[in-house]
């Protein structure tokens, strides 16, 4: 063990015995047992899949499809957030063998879930990076796999300052597959050796194109204005919301009936959402809990609950994805395109180092500003650019898919060569 995993055990255990378990069982109330390591019905020596949240649990339902069709491992998710088990309810209940939340990342409570768990296998999505359990996997030697690695402009900022501790934890994994060649020279530059490091391309992708053939495109319908056009603006941050509302009342000079759905990238921020429309006397937006179908007098319908947002894409003439026009890295310009919508984003798409061949494609498009997205929307409208951008989006997912199926390819071939050795 390196001086800073040290360094990072004595803040943490000091930040517990000080009182820290106490603010954090008043945040997370009842789900704190498995957070503390208590985990039951377990079944025998699982692969362990990490997926913090709702983005990274998507990332894992397709690798977590492969290794149940293609092993005979019993697999076991955790998440972070309350949204990200949801979501993973949502998408893997009857494939995953258990959903559990993962334990906070300090001595103790590890170990307890370490020996609760017991995993053949432990695999952490995207950028799910916990020193303390990936020091305890190698110390059992338990291999460790990071599946659809990425690293953001800003993390991987923070991780180079400090380049000599994560070096140390990085090295704790056995293999990182990563999404693109960007996210490669990246981990590489943090001291991760390069035979260690395999691209995959995008696992995300994969579950996109299985969740698009159990989408109805209808099951949204009753939001629109009967022919006319609803826009839908895509996990919006602070700041967007105000700039998604203005170009729509510009649209809305050349379509009368048009409505607009905003979908926060946080549901507790639908009510700020809301209140961005309150000046203006042309719109008036609404909660869609507050909705009934058959009574929609609202020009602007705010989503405050989660897993809407793909099946709205599918219902959309057009969208925006958020996150783009402030410093946040983007959201998921994918699943538009998916339904041949291209993805409108602002010029913060960081996360996504693959938008710019998006654009190239004719799969997504920037925008810069409320009159350009406003531009950009009805544009898209137009009977000749409904057919191309269709042709485009397909032309660009040609190029992609797979990644599960290597990603697993990569962990299957370095189990049986670990199997060997020891043979």
């Amino acid at each position: 063990m390196n001086i800073g995993m040290g360094i990072y055990r004595l803040i943490s255990g000091a930040f517990f015995r000080l009182g820290g378990l106490q603010i954090l069982k008043r945040k997370y109330k009842n789900d704190i047992s498995e957070r503390t390591g208590h985990v039951e019905n377990i079944p025998a020596n699982p692969v362990w899949v990490h997926a913090v949240s709702v983005g990274e649990v998507q990332s894992a339902s397709s690798l977590i499809r492969r290794i149940k069709s293609r092993s005979t491992y019993p697999c076991v998710i955790s998440t972070v957030t309350p949204t990200g088990r949801e979501m993973a309810e949502k998408l893997l209940s009857g494939v995953a063998d258990r959903i559990i939340y993962s334990p906070f990342d300090t001595r103790r409570f590890v170990t307890r879930s370490l020996n609760a768990i017991n995993p053949a296998i432990y695999i952490t999505m995207e950028t799910e990076l916990w020193p303390e359990i990936l020091t305890q996997l190698k110390a059992r030697n338990i291999p460790a796999f990071l599946a659809n690695g990425r690293l953001s402009d800003k993390s991987f900022s923070r991780m180079r300052r400090t380049k000599f501790f994560w070096r140390g934890v990085l090295n704790c994994l056995n293999k990182l597959m990563v999404r693109f060649n960007d996210d490669r020279d990246k981990f590489a530059s943090l001291g991760v050796p390069s035979e260690k490091i395999i691209v995959t391309g995008d696992c995300k992708v994969d579950t996109l194109l299985d969740r698009r053939k159990f989408t109805d495109p209808e099951k949204w319908n009753w939001l629109k204005n009967g022919n006319s056009p609803l826009f839908t603006a895509g996990s919006t941050h602070a700041g967007e919301d105000e700039v998604v509302i203005s170009a729509f009342r510009m649209t809305r000079r050349k379509f009368p009936g048009a409505r607009l759905a905003i979908v926060p990238r946080h549901p507790e921020r639908a009510l700020m959402t809301v209140a961005a429309a309150l000046p203006y006397d042309d719109v008036h937006a609404e909660l869609l809990s507050k909705i009934e179908p058959e009574r929609i007098s609202a020009d602007i319908i705010v989503v405050d609950r989660i897993g809407v947002l793909f099946d709205l894409y599918a219902a959309s003439d057009a969208v925006f994805v958020g996150g783009s026009l402030v410093e946040k890295g983007g959201q998921n310009p994918f699943e538009p395109a998916l339904f041949g919508l291209p993805a409108i984003h602002g010029p913060c798409m960081t996360d996504f180092p693959d938008t710019e061949r998006m654009d190239s494609y004719g799969a997504a498009m920037c925008v810069h500003n409320d009159s350009e997205l406003s531009r950009a929307w009805c544009e898209c409208l137009l009977p000749e650019n409904v057919k191309l951008s269709m042709k485009n989006c397909n032309a660009y997912f040609n190029t992609l898919g797979g990644a599960a199926k290597k990603t697993w390819a990569e962990i299957e071939s370095y189990m049986l060569d670990r199997k060997n050795d020891k043979a």
